[in-house]
């Protein structure tokens, strides 16, 4: 908004009421008064130090994740509960008895998979419920080549067989065994009825 002029006798009372005014002496604030700008030349041009900059410098630094594919265990604890909760909590927590065990121990992939299935099958066809697949955690061994290996090839494998035929239909839950009952070298695997 601009500034309206005064008028001639808004002027002449101004000049009345500063002639009556007396000026404060504050010895105290006279430092405080606010220093004139220096004056910059325009001839004269600042130096720009390309040492104090750095690209990035301001960025908050984030932890990096390489990893591709997520763990065993991180994808079992994403996966939904399709079982009774307050069952599955006690299963979790390692107060459930499996009903029967399976020991996959020194056997290869091929053996391992016909005796899973062998097993699972005659498991749901005695009604039970809650059976213990032990894997083991797998001989980790140093890698040499440039494609990172995974340690347990049966552990990584037990999970993917249960969600295939013809095991997927029988298999209601599965999730990593409590620490009592094997902890990540084995799996409860809750059967449907």
């Amino acid at each position: 908004m601009p500034r309206r002029k005064l008028k001639s006798d808004e002027v002449e009372l101004w000049e009345r009421v500063a002639k009556t005014a007396t000026p404060l002496s504050l010895p105290q604030y006279v430092n405080s008064v606010a220093k004139p700008k220096p004056k910059v030349n325009p001839n004269k041009k600042e130096k720009f130090e390309l040492n104090k900059f750095e690209i990035g410098a301001n960025v908050a630094q984030k932890s990096v994740k390489n990893d591709l594919k997520p763990s065993i265990s991180t994808v079992l604890e994403s996966a939904s509960v399709q079982m009774d909760y307050k069952a599955f909590k006690k299963m979790k927590r390692g107060k459930s008895t499996p009903e029967a065990s399976f020991d996959l121990h020194g056997m290869t992939v091929a053996q391992a998979h016909k005796a899973l299935i062998h097993f699972l099958m005659t498991s749901y066809s005695r009604n039970m419920r809650l059976v213990l697949v032990i894997t083991g955690k797998g001989k980790f061994q140093k890698d040499k080549g440039p494609i990172p290996r995974q340690v347990g090839i049966l552990r990584h494998q037990v999970p993917q067989w249960l969600r295939m035929p013809p095991l997927r239909d029988k298999v209601l839950q599965v999730s990593e065994a409590h620490g009592k009952h094997g902890g990540s070298g084995a799996y409860y695997v809750y059967l449907r009825k």
